[in-house]
């Protein structure tokens, strides 16, 4: 090895200096030919390493970006040109030699050919390829954009709490503040949302909240959710006049507030809430943050159909109970009749009662989005005319004969569910019951069991084995437009309690007759589609029915947060020093 290093110095020590240049600048070029083809293509961007969590340092505006592919052109017309030229001095070597005008012409040229090559060939390898592949990263990460799911509220609870009793200090300094400095106070956790109220004064707390709550729900996706959502006495009676209302001689206000962020089905939900009961809403937002310190809360909606049940009567039983036995084989032309009045309605099933000479015709309707009361009294209308044709002594006593059942308990709503029946549970870690919740997941156990399970029992109730759903139904019904007489049948809860295998604490809320819509009735006044606009289920979904379901799941999650927070004050016997201290106003000094 050592003689030919030896043999190769001694050649290259008998060149000229002329050959030498000549030889260091073709093993130059022979090198970077070999290179400006060597960036790896689109077929082999599969085998590098994946850089696609890396973060890009290309600008990401709209502005010009370099035409890479003529920079790689230019470079092969460079060497091109400059192989030529050594072709061509190759070939006349020794004219050339001796005439050094020439000479020196072929030299500048060569150099100037290295300085582009050492300064400027490098731009060749820019991975294009590579370039394309994270601009569709970049656009498949705004495609797939995961659900924005906000952390449990850092602010402690103001119910059921006994830290909370003590007088919160006054703080003079932070009032000098602009608004959107003191949102930014709460939103960066470096002060309380429930302080607002004592640090400032209370119209001013509601101004800065706003600002809190639509920068919460704008990371949501609700932009502008609040915006018709009054904070100033101000209503449209135009709105109201033949769809709300009548003989108008003003408007009651409501205070709204907001629960949350409450962990619903893996995505964030904020839940307005409209009440004059103190506690209320400080108190589900306690069982909200607990739910989200936990597993979050999952619901599923089980049937989905509201339902109305005229009443007809016959000439004598017999022929009443031959109506029924036609009604079992022919349903499929109540059902031709009855969809035939809807775009959207479905019927979905006719369940015949007889009682003698009457007849009560429960009809289920799947109504899209809207709680479908309207559609479903339509329907059943045409399902009369079906069946007068077949029995002509039919007659029409009531088109809701009180096996709806509508605005009353009722067992039938309980067990065959009206509107949408929905089951919610969530799983709260012991630490947290304890911190959170302030008592123990065997306390909660069995203050549930005794109080919702046998109490109940002994009174008799019909679907009220709960501890306050409601509550929560009746808030939540009054800030998003529904029918706030809808809440007697649309409270049916069963509330449970379990301890798990690791001691934490399981919970469960099933409420089977839920009649909500967001479309329709009250849902179109401004305040209230903003509510709903707030959790996100402002009118029509992209299928019919989606958003509504949305909205019932949402009311039963917010119901659980309720319970558990209650049925916590209870156990550890907070709930009347609570309300003492946040459900009574000062005397005012005269």
């Amino acid at each position: 090895m050592s003689d030919f290093f030896e043999g190769l110095m001694t050649r290259i020590d008998s060149l000229s200096s002329t050959e030498l240049y000549g030889l260091i600048v073709a093993v130059t070029v022979v090198i970077s030919f070999s290179l400006i083809g060597s960036a790896p293509s689109s077929a082999d961007v599969s085998s590098m390493p994946d850089t696609s969590e890396l973060k890009s340092t290309r600008p990401k505006d709209s502005g010009p970006q370099p035409k890479w592919f003529v920079l790689k052109w230019l470079n092969y017309f460079f060497v091109g040109a400059f192989l030529l030229s050594v072709a061509n001095f190759s070939l006349n070597a020794q004219a050339y030699l001796q005439e050094s005008t020439s000479l020196l012409k072929f030299l500048i040229g060569w150099s100037l050919f290295l300085c582009y090559f050492f300064g400027f060939f490098g731009i060749s390898f820019v991975d294009t390829d590579q370039f394309v592949q994270e601009e569709k990263h970049d656009l498949h990460k705004i495609q797939t954009k995961p659900k924005t799911i906000h952390p449990p509220t850092q602010s402690a609870p103001v119910c059921s709490d006994p830290a909370t009793f003590k007088p919160t200090p006054k703080i003079g300094e932070v009032k000098h503040f602009d608004d959107d400095y003191i949102a930014s106070l709460v939103l960066d956790g470096k002060m309380k949302d429930h302080e607002l109220e004592n640090k400032l004064d209370p119209h001013r707390a509601v101004e800065v909240r706003r600002i809190i709550f639509d920068h919460r729900l704008s990371s949501l996706g609700h932009q502008n959710a609040l915006q018709d959502l009054p904070c100033q006495p101000s209503l449209d009676y135009s709105r109201v006049h033949g769809a709300n209302c009548e003989i108008v001689v003003g408007y009651v206000p409501l205070p709204v507030g907001i629960v949350g962020p409450l962990t619903l089905n893996n995505e964030t939900v904020y839940v307005p809430m409209a009440t004059t009961e103190g506690c209320l809403v400080a108190s589900t937002q306690r069982g909200a943050k607990a739910i989200s310190q936990g597993s979050g809360a999952t619901a599923i909606i089980l049937k989905d159909g509201i339902t109305r049940a005229p009443c007809i009567r016959m000439e004598s039983a017999a022929e009443a109970a031959r109506l029924k036995l036609w009604c079992d084989k022919n349903f499929h032309l109540l059902k031709v009749a009855f969809e035939s009045t809807t775009s959207f309605g479905k019927l979905k099933s006719c369940n015949p009662t007889v009682a003698g000479r009457n007849i009560y015709l429960r009809l289920v309707c799947f109504s899209g989005d809207a709680m479908g009361m309207n559609m479903v009294s339509k329907g059943s209308l045409a399902v009369i005319e079906t069946l007068r044709e077949y029995f002509p002594s039919l007659q029409l006593i009531a088109l809701s004969g009180n096996m709806c059942t509508d605005k009353k308990a009722a067992a039938t709503n309980w067990l065959e569910g009206r509107g949408k029946s929905v089951v919610v549970e969530a799983i709260i870690p012991e630490k947290v019951v304890l911190t959170t919740l302030k008592t123990t997941v065997k306390q909660i156990v069995q203050t549930n069991l005794q109080k919702n399970l046998v109490g109940s029992a002994m009174a008799g109730t019909i679907g009220g084995f709960n501890a306050h759903a409601a509550n929560i139904v009746s808030a939540v019904f009054l800030a998003t437009g529904q029918d706030p007489a809808q809440n007697v049948e649309s409270s049916n809860c069963i509330t449970l309690l379990e301890e798990t295998e690791t001691g934490d604490l399981w919970i469960s809320c099933t409420m089977p007759s839920l009649e909500v819509g967001t479309v329709g009735g009250g849902t179109t006044l401004p305040a209230q589609a903003s509510c709903l606009k707030a959790i996100g289920v402002k009118g029509s979904g992209k299928k019919p029915g989606d958003n509504s379901q949305k909205l019932a799941m949402v009311v039963a999650a917010a119901t659980m947060a309720g319970e558990v927070s209650l049925l916590a004050a209870l156990a550890a016997n907070t709930l009347v020093a609570a309300h003492m201290k946040h459900n009574r106003k000062p005397q005012q000094a005269k």
